[in-house]
């Protein structure tokens, strides 16, 4: 485990705290005192998760937590209020624990938000043999070769992979992939799957994608 967790909490001792408790948990601590301070440091240091008092000078923490984008917030704070809890969870806070706290409920909390995050990562990067596709990066390679496609290519290879044994009729895959490739027509379709599926080919001469004969397309 080598999580890497972002303490921001003005109080020193809370803050040091927090820290000696992670790293007995086996987990990477990085802290900032301000929401300013707090700002800067997180681009470069990336954090797994970020526990977040609220209470800051420079930016409050309700004024940082919606520039912590891609990160799970657990809020750490004195205040009580439902109404600001339900307010932080809705801008984006994945969890909300109330000072004084007990430390194992807090480390269980951060477990349980590491968990979710991990899966929500599987879940982004889609596998099918040698054929691998992160849904966030774009990025597809062919038994490790990089292999460029175009965003109409990408967009049916991406159905496709997320429903491996489905036959996705022309109808059905112009209509899921419309979102991302709004200028795809039912006659172009074609060309841009027989222009994928050569494209995967050319690597290893397998073949990635199969055709149904009369319904659609699947995975081979």
């Amino acid at each position: 485990m080598n999580e890497h967790i972002f303490i921001i909490d003005d109080d020193i001792h809370i803050g040091n705290m927090l820290e000696e408790a992670l790293t007995r948990e086996g987990y990477r601590a990085s802290r900032a005192y301000s929401g300013t301070e707090a700002l800067m440091l997180a681009g470069s240091i990336k954090p797994d998760l970020v526990l977040l008092d609220l209470m800051l000078p420079g930016l409050s923490g309700e004024e940082l937590l919606p520039k912590l984008k891609n990160i799970p917030v657990i809020v750490v704070s004195a205040k009580i209020d439902v109404d600001n809890k339900v307010e932080l969870l809705l801008s984006g806070a994945a969890d909300y624990i109330t000072k004084p706290f007990n430390i194992k409920e807090l480390m269980a909390r951060i477990k349980v938000q590491l968990r979710n995050r991990k899966n929500v990562t599987e879940q982004e990067k889609l596998v099918w043999g040698e054929l691998n596709l992160d849904i966030n990066t774009h990025n597809v390679t062919v038994a490790g070769v990089d292999t460029k496609l175009t965003r109409t290519e990408f967009a049916i290879l991406k159905l496709l992979m997320q429903n491996p044994e489905q036959v996705i009729t022309k109808s059905a895959m112009l209509e899921r992939i419309s979102c991302d490739t709004p200028d795809c027509t039912e006659t172009s379709l074609k060309q841009h799957i027989s222009n994928l599926r050569k494209k995967l080919r050319s690597v290893n001469e397998k073949e990635y994608i199969e055709a149904v004969w009369g319904i659609g397309f699947k995975m081979a």
